[in-house]
């Protein structure tokens, strides 16, 4: 939505507002298309209204605002100057001509002019460019400008709108699309209005605009010819999913078709899929093998088991969460190239998904895709495309990349739509990353999240506090959403493992679709976080060099973080420190800025307290470590303790129960792996000195 409106408008912040503030909701959420023209405002209005235009001149203007297509000739045909006239007079510096094309300058001319302009002045301009059109043989064109210029409907020209709407929409040009459809329909009626709203409706839907998609397509229930609610039964179910957050709770078999016709059963066999796959994005596993029964049933019917119902039970289940799916082959960007970037992802060979990925930018391998067939180009497909890439930098460790990816689509796509809102997971953190907090794109990205699908931002807020060095508070957040049942997508996108509460032994509520060397490095980051003392000593060896074995250096950054860090808890200084530096280069390299950032500052606390005089506070350096160990109470009443102070003078101090000072001094023992005061005593003093 913002991308279209700074094509409109112009990059003008305050212009870009006030249109926007005109637009309803879905509008500014992208699932609803914005109007053509575009509201005026009085930013707009002020740029212009000191312009003088004959009446020649504006009408000239108007036609280039108006007209189908950017050709220079039918304006010159309509207006009667030579391209040198027009370039030398009165609309010269509004214009630009080049290359037998025509456009303004300026396109908020083109919303002013529209706004100031009589309805019966804009249908004479286009009875126009329909004549001109016409004369020259452009049929679409004349059939578009014929059907503006009717106060009444033309039904004329509707065919020819309804075929071009289904080319552009193969093409990939689903906005375009969804635009020339419903024109038509508004100007048929019968049969021929239910293929336009068809049209228009699948068109809305793969541009990523649900809403309209929605509006449209229910219109063909139940009164509508069979074909045409079968043949958007699919796109009806997918733009619900998206507006409503969740597949209609629908028996598939009401639908069934009535006749033994192969097309109509193809097309609810297809509706089924499609169900199938959404309610698994959303977590509903009953709706997935209720749609799922429906869709084997259906391809056993028309011979479709190996091209539609294999890639999508294996699709669906992948993304619920399953890791023992088959490698299935299928065809087409989603059944073939998402599944199968997925899967080498989940093998760990991001290569050969980037690849599989990078097969349908060149056009060479355009096979179709039984489950998005003839959408296979369409925004919305792209969309899960330029999502899945992105995972797949993010799993090999190439952070920096990956954001400016997830940026460049997110100017074009919907990108928060697919996988039930992954992509606005996935560019939080990714700004989080960089940034240190959410930057213009993460914010925009998630108010433009369909309201029902709802982000846990405890995580995101943990990250920025624990980067920010607020690290007791960022525990605190991950202690909350590890209560709340440790909500994340199945497919898995970095969090706060340092701040994590979970155990090696702790059974897994529920288990990310990742590649190996993320779980390894999960178990690795337990291993630190959690062994005792002596266990820590024996096996710190074996985790380092389990660590040394990741590829990512996002991933081994983080890990490599940590071991400095335990090193550093246990007075081996020189050691954690050579870690932490490590953790640092591999954290910029990786283009994660704040996470290199954030260790940099951690080492130059190390360094402070390797520099100050120790007179002046002997157990500073204890304090600094254990503050990533203990809550702010526990090392309150650990660092009273070792100064000396007993239980009593540590509740008088703390207004707290002498029994509430033994739990938390337990809870310190434990953390700390000492058993006595005294044990607790030395290490300070050890840390410190």
């Amino acid at each position: 939505m913002v991308a279209r409106l700074v094509s409109e408008v112009t990059g003008d912040t305050a212009t870009v507002r006030a249109v926007a503030a005109r637009l309803d909701f879905a509008q500014r959420q992208g699932l609803r298309a914005l109007p053509s023209p575009l509201p005026s405002v009085p930013e707009i209005d002020a740029l212009y209204e000191s312009v003088q235009l004959a009446d020649r001149d504006r009408d000239l203007l108007l036609a280039v605002a108006l007209h189908f297509s950017d050709s220079l000739e039918p304006i010159l045909a309509i207006d009667g100057r030579t391209a040198a006239e027009l370039a030398s007079g009165p609309v010269g510096d509004l214009i630009e001509m080049h290359a037998g094309r025509i456009r303004l300058i300026d396109p908020r001319l083109a919303i002013w002019l529209q706004a100031r302009t009589p309805g019966s002045d804009t249908a004479a301009v286009h009875a126009r460019l329909h004549r001109v059109f016409l004369a020259r043989g452009e049929q679409v064109c004349a059939d578009w400008h014929a059907a503006r210029s009717s106060a009444s409907p033309s039904p004329v020209a509707a065919s020819e709108l309804i075929r071009t709407a289904r080319i552009l929409s193969q093409a990939g040009r689903s906005g375009r699309a969804f635009q020339i459809a419903g024109e038509a329909a508004s100007h048929t009626s019968g049969a021929e209005h239910d293929e336009a709203t068809l049209v228009a409706g699948v068109s809305a839907i793969a541009a990523g605009h649900a809403v309209d998609a929605v509006r449209l397509l229910v219109g063909l229930y139940p009164d509508a010819a069979e074909r045409h609610r079968l043949q958007g039964l699919g796109g009806l179910l997918v733009a619900q999913a998206c507006v409503r957050g969740a597949v209609p709770e629908l028996d598939a078999h009401t639908f069934t078709p009535r006749t033994d016709d192969l097309d109509d059963w193809y097309s609810w066999t297809r509706a089924s899929a499609l169900a199938a796959f959404f309610c698994a994005e959303r977590g509903d596993r009953r709706g997935m093998r209720a749609w799922l029964d429906a869709m084997r049933e259906g391809s056993a019917k028309v011979g479709a088991d190996r091209c539609l119902r294999d890639p999508v039970v294996a699709l669906s289940w992948l993304v619920l969460g399953d890791r023992d799916i088959d490698d299935v082959q299928g065809t087409g960007p989603l059944s073939r190239g998402i599944l199968g970037a997925l899967h080498a992802g989940m093998e760990g060979d991001f290569d050969l998904g980037l690849r599989l990925l990078a097969a349908w930018d060149t056009g060479m391998a355009a096979e179709v895709d039984p489950l998005v067939a003839g959408f296979e180009r369409s925004p919305l497909v792209a969309a899960y495309r330029a999502v899945v890439e992105v995972l797949l930098l993010m799993w090999r460790g190439d952070i920096g990349a990956a954001r400016i990816r997830m940026m460049r689509a997110a100017v074009a796509l919907p990108v928060a739509l697919p996988f039930a809102g992954l992509g606005v997971v996935i560019t939080r953190r990714l700004d989080l990353a960089v940034l240190g907090r959410l930057g213009p794109f993460a914010r925009a990205l998630t108010a433009a999240l369909p309201t029902p699908q709802r982000i846990d931002r405890l995580v995101d807020r943990g990250i920025e506090a624990f980067l920010a060095g607020e690290e007791d508070e960022a525990i605190a957040l991950m202690r909350l959403w590890h209560d709340r049942g440790a909500p994340r997508p199945a497919l898995s996108v970095p969090g706060l493992e340092e701040a994590s509460i979970e155990r090696d032994e702790d059974p897994p509520r529920s288990a990310p679709i990742e590649p190996p060397e993320i779980a390894l490095a999960r178990r690795l980051r337990s291993r630190i976080l959690n062994l005792p003392g002596q266990e820590w000593r024996a096996e710190r060896a074996s985790i380092s060099e389990a660590a040394r074995t990741l590829r990512s250096p996002f991933t081994r950054g983080r890990v490599e973080a940590m071991i400095g860090i335990r090193w550093i808890r246990d007075g081996e200084v020189a050691v954690g420190r050579d870690y932490l530096a490590a953790a640092r280069h591999l954290l910029e390299v990786s283009g994660a800025t704040a996470w290199s950032r954030a260790v940099e500052s951690r080492i130059d606390r190390v360094d402070a307290e390797e520099t100050a005089p120790l007179a002046k506070d002997p157990l500073s350096s204890s304090r600094r470590v254990w503050e990533a160990q203990l809550t702010a109470r526990e090392l309150e009443v650990a660092m009273l303790a070792v100064e000396g102070a007993s239980n009593r003078d540590i509740a008088d101090a703390l207004h707290v129960s002498v029994r509430t000072v033994e739990v938390h001094l337990g809870r310190v023992f434990g953390k700390l792996d000492v058993r006595t005061r005294v044990e607790l005593t030395i290490l300070a003093h050890r840390i410190g000195g």
